[in-house]
């Protein structure tokens, strides 16, 4: 919680009874309103000065009172998206004012006004239904695609109305458990046959001032009932002549009656009224499908020929339920007697009852022969015979006979049947009596291989089908007849090798899928289909079918590991990247498109940039304030209709970088003292010198050193101190016996430095000693003046200084630390030669003299004093 909201929040605590007691103010905004617009003013109910605690929606001028819009904006439907009809929407926050002299409390509720903003929609914008077409007049039908409004009030009530109804349609709207119910209400008759879609626009208008108004196309099927009886046209009465010489199954007629309903309802049934007279029963027969009329009998053999008849035959067409009076329908037959003399004719092909019978695609086959009759007296000039119309046969005159022969080859397909008129002239003038039909019934054989209507098939089927779904349906079709165009399909030994689980119907050519595809684990399905007829030698042909698996959104993103590790240095530079965060989905398209983020509250710290699938931090950080993160990583994909998501673990450990100095607890100053009695025995420690470091590792290990004591005498061998210091432990102790010389006081220059590479950092501290008799206080105002190669690096780690000094000092430090190097050296080497020889006299001269030394042990700390 921010200042501002703390001290609302406690202000309007204290003040609570104040609130009751003095009150509220309302005020009404229109949402959406500019920054700066009056909207109400307190003037006429409070007294001034006025100050308002919380300036976010509205302000107010501290003298007048008048009240005025800000620049947050104020949208309604953002503010109370679950605003029922009848409520208000009231600003969630309270808003309060400080009036009059004595600061009463007001509270102020802002109540948020509804314009009309938010245009209605339909989610669907073509909607569906079916209705049957003997739906009564005010049958109505639910609509469930209702059009939505985000606005409220009038400006949210939906009005519906329908264009381009014709008056057929209309829309009432009904109030069921406070909510809006739509129905479709029939208005006139439907009739499928006159128009079977009826195409509108569904209009739906809110009643603000400005009306909005949005559109769905409303699309009304009519299915069809069984309403209409077959009937046959006006002209469909016939009369027909046949020849007395005709033989069985030679099709006469074939009568048509139609029926406007569709599907099953549109089956029409032929059939010969129960009036027929016996003699046409004889003779012809129906086919109660088609509507064939054709020959009972052979007429030759009926004494037909010997005379002319007339038969009528009354047809009628019925549906198969019955419901309807038949349509009727008459055909007259007139057989005509065959005249004679006739043709004589002797058949040398295959023929049965008159009708030859002849395998297609055979070249040059003879039929019969045929004479001129015996009694030609009766015609005058030459006589011939030839052949009517336009048929593949022809005659040849051979020794007063005539060969009738095919002139090509014949094709069932093209055609099955012919009627080979033969006719004898006379001087060009044929003799209507002088005619001979001919029969010819081409026999198929199996000369087409069945073709399919596609030779390559494509289908998309969604994966985690249903197991048995029909996909696809091939279909082939063969021109030959019977056994020879009857069709079996399967699939190639290829395909049922590659994949077992398809199927396909043999009669149907329905191809299914016995199991539930995976897109993941084969998106591509290639397989043969293979059609194949009933022939002898059976014909079969082949089709290409390439299945594809369409994804579906079933494959969570996945995490490459559940929780990722990385390691990533204290000083690392904004944005820089922390490590690879793998993710990956096995869907495509948006299914398999991730997007991933730190869900668990880092401060911002660290974020994804998907661009490159990394973790990248954003700001500075620093291990002695924190070692460790643990986020959670969220990665949720783009899928449809719903996303899904899965999560890791990340922790990243922050490695140490040698950015901290030693920090010197012990001793506590630079002027701080210690006395130590002269008899203090060897070995014992003195004072321990006790620092610490924020930095970790070998950047945390501390090693201590003396560099430089005092009286400066010492300073030519350091080793002759009688003190030695611990460089790990940082204890000093009494390294020889202390002799009257000793006596006086000793300044250590000791530096602390830690393990850091690839330069340790550094810090000094001065550990004062007086050596005495006595263990009395002592104290120090200064401190004695380091020898000139110390002197720089004194004043630049010092624990007493602020590293005020700038770099020009250093540099000029480490210019005069190089000339004197030289002189250096030459004044350790005779510095340690004297001050050994000096101490070993005064051990001589001091040995018996020693005293115990009583050590201080609020000196102490770290391991010792534990």
């Amino acid at each position: 919680m921010n200042w501002a909201g703390f001290l609302q929040s406690l202000l309007v605590t204290v003040h609570l009874r104040q609130i009751m007691g003095h009150g509220s103010f309302r005020i009404s905004i229109t949402e959406e309103q500019e920054a700066g617009v009056w909207v109400g003013t307190i003037n006429s109910t409070f007294s001034p000065p006025y100050q308002l605690l919380t300036e976010d929606y509205i302000r107010m001028d501290q003298k007048t009172g008048e009240i005025y819009t800000t620049n947050h904006r104020l949208d309604r439907e953002t503010l109370c998206p679950d605003q029922r009809q009848g409520e208000e929407c009231i600003i969630p926050h309270g808003i309060v004012a400080f009036v009059g002299p004595d600061k009463m409390v007001v509270k102020f509720t802002v109540i948020v006004e509804d314009i009309n903003d938010n245009i209605p929609h339909f989610d669907n914008p073509n909607i569906h239904i079916s209705v049957p077409e003997n739906v009564p007049v005010g049958t109505s039908f639910q609509l469930d695609d209702l059009a939505k409004d985000r606005d409220a009030g009038r400006n949210g009530q939906l009005q519906y109305h329908l264009e381009g109804a014709e008056g057929f349609f209309t829309v009432i709207v009904e109030e069921e458990d406070e909510m809006a119910v739509l129905f479709l209400v029939v208005q006139q008759p439907l009739d499928r046959e006159m128009s079977n879609v009826h195409a509108m626009v569904l209009v739906a208008s809110d009643c603000g001032s400005v009306s909005l108004t949005a559109t769905a196309t409303l699309l009304v099927k009519v299915t069809d009932i069984d309403d209409n009886c077959p009937k046959f046209t006006p002209d469909s009465l016939q009369h027909v002549n046949i020849t007395a010489d005709s033989g069985r199954g030679t099709d006469v007629a074939m009568v048509r009656a139609t029926d406007i309903d569709l599907g099953f309802n549109a089956d029409i049934i032929y059939s010969f009224s129960p009036r027929l007279s016996d003699r046409a029963k004889e003779l012809f027969v129906l086919d109660s499908q088609t509507g064939q009329i054709s020959l009972r009998v052979d007429l030759h053999s009926d004494n037909a020929s010997e005379r002319g008849e007339e038969v009528v035959l009354k047809v009628l067409a019925s549906d198969p339920v019955g419901y309807c009076t038949p349509a009727d329908t008459q055909v007259t037959v007139s057989l005509l007697p065959v005249p004679r003399p006739g043709i004589k004719i002797r058949f040398l092909a295959e023929h049965q009852n008159q009708t030859v019978m002849l395998l297609e695609n055979q070249t040059s086959i003879v039929l019969a022969v045929l004479e001129l009759p015996v009694d030609t007296s009766l015609f005058q000039g030459s006589s011939s015979l030839s052949i009517e119309g336009d048929v593949p046969f022809s005659l040849s005159a051979q020794s007063g006979k005539y060969l009738l022969s095919t002139s090509k080859p014949l094709d069932y397909e093209t055609n099955s049947e012919y009627h080979v008129s033969v006719v004898m002239r006379n001087g060009g003038v044929t003799q209507g009596y002088s005619r001979s039909v001919i029969r010819v019934l081409v026999i198929d054989v199996n000369d087409n291989a069945p073709q399919f209507l596609q030779d390559h098939y494509h289908m998309g089927v969604k994966e985690n089908n249903a197991p048995g779904a029909v996909i696809l349906t091939v279909k082939a079709q063969d021109a030959d007849s019977k056994l020879n165009g009857k069709i079996t399909y399967r699939l190639g030994s290829t395909s049922q090798t590659k994949a077992a689980i398809f199927k396909i119907n043999s009669v149907t050519g329905e191809l299914t899928v016995s199991a539930s595809l995976d897109r993941e684990q084969q998106d591509v399905y290639e397989l043969t289909v293979l059609a194949k007829d009933s022939g002898t030698p059976p014909l079969e042909s082949a089709a290409m079918v390439t299945i594809t698996v369409l994804d579906q959104n079933d494959n969570a993103p996945i995490f490459h590991t559940p929780h990722f590790f990385f390691f990533i240095p204290e000083n690392i530079p904004p944005l820089a990247q922390v490590g690879k965060v793998g993710v990956s989905d096995a869907d495509i398209g948006l299914n398999g498109k991730v997007a991933v983020r730190v869900v668990n509250g880092s401060d911002g710290l660290f974020v994804i940039d998907n661009a490159q699938g990394t973790l990248r931090c954003t700001s500075d950080l620093d291990r002695e304030k924190q070692d460790r993160y643990d986020l959670v990583l969220q990665a949720t994909d783009n899928g449809h209709p719903s996303s899904l998501t899965s999560v890791a673990k990340v922790t990243v450990l922050i490695e140490d970088v040698n950015d901290n100095r030693p920090k010197v607890i012990l001793p506590s100053s630079n002027l701080s003292c210690l006395p130590v009695s002269i008899a203090t025995a060897t070995g014992t420690m003195v004072t321990k010198i006790y620092a610490v470091d924020e930095d970790s590792g070998s950047n945390s290990e501390i090693t201590y050193t003396i560099v430089a004591q005092e009286p400066p005498e010492s300073n030519l061998d350091p080793s002759s101190s009688p003190f030695k210091l611990d460089a790990r432990t940082g204890n000093l102790t009494l390294a020889q016996k202390l002799v009257v010389n000793d006596k006086g006081m000793h300044h250590l220059y000791i530096v602390v430095s830690d393990g850091g590479k690839p330069v340790p950092l550094q810090t000094n501290v001065w550990v004062n000693l007086l050596v005495n008799d006595s263990l009395e206080p002592c104290h120090i105002d200064t401190l004695p003046k380091l020898p000139l190669p110390y002197t720089t690096m004194t004043r630049s780690v010092s624990p007493t200084c602020n590293e005020w000094e700038n770099k020009l000092v250093f540099v000029v430090g480490l210019g005069m630390l190089g000339i004197s190097l030289c002189l250096f050296l030459v004044t350790v080497v005779l510095y340690f030669k004297t001050s050994r020889r000096t101490q070993k006299q005064k051990r001589g001269v001091n040995k018996g003299n020693q005293i115990p030394l009583r050590i201080h042990e609020t000196y102490y700390a770290g391991e010792e004093s534990k």
